[in-house]
């Protein structure tokens, strides 16, 4: 073996792999233009069989496909077995050859034709061969070209595979097993061309959800079938050879001689038979289709907001499809009175449809008939009450007859109550127009003593005289329902008013919970009005604390009388437990208490404790708490400019970015416009202003903290230097990630400071709230000193422990009470002159509310 071979069979062990690969992509490659063909029509027959197309076709159609299917077979396998070379060894090294640059294989087989006696033209070969194996060593297989677009253009291929693979997921095995049979096929065929044959199906209703019956593959005599099925037969052959006779349908009569086809429907239990040749017959029970039934589960309770909540329960054999619920005005048992004394206007009942469940059984379900009818005119009125339910096929169940009275919104305040009332009265009927629009006058005489809300005073009398003018011109239905939807505004406004007014709303609140006991209200208006009052008695604090820049836990009443939010939680607490324990007359005594407690904090909101070192303390801190906010946004917005820009602020010494100690820059002094503007921006750069203003609040708080902080010997003292010992240095670590410019981690370390120094202000609150309720027992002592002895607009000594007035007459004589009277009016005088100040007009209402 001379050199040239040993090169060769060294570049071909080193080529075993990539070359094995190339010859089997060869082999495939070749395959596949052979016989696509033939595996797309093993694909499409077995998923025509799978899916059971030879059992739905005319058997003619089948046979005509098989032999179809079986010539273009056996020509797509012969032609491509033609068409087909096994791969040799030489086609694969050929094949991988041709990928390389300069066929170093083919060169690596080629011998020296001259030269090669002489030693420089044989060194000159070697190298040439060394070079073309270094090549021959680089190779890797090549992969097959299995394309196939030129020659199946149409993607055949591709709709027989995806037909195959959904007749492996969704098709049947056992179909293919089954065209075997196909070959006994036309001996069938024959006997059933031959001789007399007949077909029949039963088809249950849709809603029962039950299957189809091919009576000729049934082998039961008797069938149980639901009442309405289907009956659908077909006779074949001669005709009078096949006869039908049934007595299930519902007319049943003789059929005409020779009839072949026969569609019924069964309507009752009896016999269904085929009479013949081959014939059959079935004994058929029906299965009978029950009304639906509805039953009311529990009582009727209201909800929130007046909403009525009915429970109900139904069933059916197949399942509920619809129901409703109808309610009626129980004439007898309303109370004849006043504006119902006349005789109503006819009206139609009341239809609510009632919710079904969306997924599920029907068959049998309990559901809530939820509704707000507190705008109906039948609201709060005796009403009967029944549910009506229907199943498919039209049958209808009913409740018993219930006797309710219909819930509705109930207003406490005593003018919304009165208007809803007239509200009721003049839909009740027209006729009762001039009898609500004198009472709706009457009670809007003194609009000071009934209205608090102006504006509700001014929709009333627009309505009023809408309805005047309405009564003139014979009172029509459009103007009686404008009227009346401006009326259950009007209430709402009154019974509601001005949310805004945080106060107003608490004393609302009040008023409507006192009314509620009073009259007895539902368990569930009682949670609702107590639910109020806590959200206006916290929104009233908040208010209270934002106008004293003091702390959210505490409220001092003047210098006499301290309480704190936790207390004021605890009392509302005690008047719930009381009202459930049936106790109204202790709740009410707890609620006088509460209104005493508010207007006692009214009138000395703001005076006490201006001065006050801990007061400065915490309104310092609150500074500090703001401005570190505001400084972590700022760094927010330059570490997202900075992102934006490419990152980085601008370069120390540019225009409208001063630098740490350059003149006219303070530290913790905002930038101007300028700051960011321009190019050039580095990373890590123009943070220094930042961190400066974040040292600032640093030396801030350090000072803060070296002063005396409230209750330093308490335990919530000592947690609230805590606290601020932790923003400190929150705020340092912030500061020196501004240096480096990491403004990422000085968000994170803002955040720190942030919270740290809200804990603080919370663990202040609770100090300042415990010193001062050491203090608590001088407040006698405080009362009868100087304070005690300011005197109020109207002369009177501000009073002991925060109560306004004493207990000292301010007149004596006989003419005492004329004297009470003549005030009283002079006061409601003056609070109806709406040009007075509006302080004035305050203080006059509230003693209105007062006497």
């Amino acid at each position: 073996m001379d050199e040239r071979e040993i090169t060769l069979q060294t570049a071909l062990a080193r080529l075993k792999w990539p070359l094995r690969l190339t010859w089997a992509g060869l082999l495939a490659e070749r395959a596949t233009r052979a016989f696509w063909p033939v595996w797309t029509l093993l694909f499409i027959a077995i998923a025509a069989m799978a899916f059971g197309l030879h059992e739905a076709a005319p058997l003619e159609a089948v046979w005509i496909g098989s032999v179809l299917w079986v010539l273009a077979f056996g020509w797509y396998l012969v032609s491509g077995l033609m068409r087909f070379s096994w791969p040799s060894r030489v086609d694969a090294l050929e094949r991988l050859d041709q990928t390389l640059p300069g066929r170093p294989l083919a060169a690596l087989a080629d011998r020296q034709a001259i030269g090669a006696a002489d030693a420089a033209s044989t060194a000159v070969w070697q190298a040439h061969l060394l070079r073309m194996a270094e090549r021959a060593a680089q190779a890797r297989h090549v992969e097959p070209d299995l394309r196939l677009t030129r020659r199946d253009p149409y993607a055949l291929r591709y709709v027989a595979l995806t037909a195959f693979v959904l007749a492996v997921l969704f098709g049947s095995v056992v179909r293919v097993s089954e065209v075997g049979q196909i070959a006994q096929a036309p001996m069938r065929f024959d006997a059933q061309a031959s001789g007399p044959s007949w077909e029949a199906w039963i088809q249950p209703p849709a809603y029962t959800g039950r299957p189809s019956l091919y009576l000729n593959e049934v082998d039961r005599a008797a069938l149980a079938v639901p009442v309405g099925s289907r009956v659908t037969v077909r006779l074949y052959g001669d005709r009078g050879v096949l006869s039908l006779a049934e007595t299930v349908s519902e007319d049943t009569e003789e059929f005409e001689e020779g009839q072949t086809n026969f569609d019924f429907d069964i309507a009752r239990s009896g016999r269904i038979a085929v009479q013949g040749p081959a014939g059959r017959g079935w004994e058929i029970t029906v299965q009978p289709d029950n009304a639906p039934e509805v039953r009311l589960q529990g009582e009727m309770t209201r909800e929130a907001g007046g909403a009525l909540r009915q429970a109900f329960t139904a069933r059916d054999d197949y399942g509920v499809v619809s129901g409703e619920a109808e309610i009626r005005l129980d004439l007898d048992a309303v109370d004849r009175r006043h504006g119902l004394a006349l005789s109503p206007e006819p009206r139609e009942p009341l239809v609510l449809d009632l919710p079904m469940p969306i997924a599920g059984d029907r068959s049998e379900f309990t559901e809530v008939l939820i509704e707000n009818l507190s705008e109906h005119p039948w609201a709060n009125l005796p009403v009967t009450l029944k549910l009506r339910v229907a199943d498919a096929q039209g049958q209808t169940g009913r409740s018993a007859v219930e006797d309710i009275v219909l819930p509705g919104r109930r207003f406490f305040d005593p003018m919304a109550a009165a208007l809803i009332e007239m509200r009721r009265d003049l839909l009740w009927t027209r006729e009762a127009g001039p009898r609500v629009a004198q009472v709706l006058r009457a009670v809007s005489h003194r609009p000071e003593e009934g209205f608090r809300n102006e504006r509700a005073y001014l929709l009333l009398r627009t309505a009023l005289r809408q309805l005047e003018d309405g009564i003139a011109n014979n009172l029509t239905e459009t103007i009686r329902d404008e009227v009346a939807e401006a009326l259950w505004d009007i209430a709402l406004l009154v019974e509601e008013g001005d949310l805004a007014d945080a106060l107003e709303r608490l004393r609302r609140a009040q008023d409507r919970l006192a009314e509620a006991m009073r009259s007895g209200a539902d368990p569930s208006e009682i949670d609702e009005l107590m639910q109020e009052l806590r959200d206006a008695m916290r929104d009233y604090m908040r208010q209270l604390a934002e106008q004293n820049d003091g702390s959210e836990e505490q409220f001092a009443e003047g210098e006499r009388m301290e309480i704190t939010g936790n207390q004021l939680q605890e009392l509302l607490d005690r008047i719930q437990e009381l009202m459930e324990e049936g106790r109204m007359a202790e709740a009410m005594e707890l609620m006088e208490q509460l209104n005493r407690m508010m207007e006692n904090m009214q009138v000395t909101r703001g005076e006490g404790g201006e001065g006050s070192d801990f007061d400065q303390s915490m309104q310092d801190l609150g500074e500090t708490l703001r401005d570190q906010q505001d400084l972590s946004d700022d760094t927010f917005g330059d570490l997202q400019q900075g992102e934006g820009e490419g990152g980085g602020q601008q370069q120390p010494g540019q225009q409208g970015s001063p630098q740490p100690g350059q003149p006219g820059q303070q530290p913790g002094e905002q930038q101007g416009e300028g700051q960011g503007d321009g190019d050039g921006r580095q990373p890590g750069q123009g943070m220094g202003d930042l961190a400066d203003r974040q040292q600032a609040l640093r030396d801030r708080l350090d000072q803060l903290g070296r002063g005396d902080l409230p209750g330093d010997n308490t335990e919530a003292g000592r947690a609230a230097r805590e606290a601020l010992d932790e923003a400190g240095r929150a705020m340092d670590e912030a500061a020196e990630a501004l240096r480096e410019g990491d403004g990422a981690g000085a968000l994170d370390r803002q955040a720190e400071a942030i919270e740290a120094m809200r804990e603080g202000m919370r663990n202040m609150g609770e100090a300042l709230a415990e010193e001062q309720g050491r203090r608590g027992d001088d407040g006698q002592a405080t009362a009868e000193g100087g304070p005690s002895n300011e005197r109020d607009p109207l002369g009177r000594n501000t009073g002991e422990l925060g109560r306004i007035g004493t207990d000292d007459n301010m007149l004596q004589g006989e003419d005492v009470y004329r004297r009470a009277r003549d005030i009283l009016e002079e006061i409601r005088r003056r609070s109806g002159e709406q040009d007075r100040p509006d302080v004035e007009l305050d203080y006059l209402r509230r003693l209105l509310d007062r006497f």
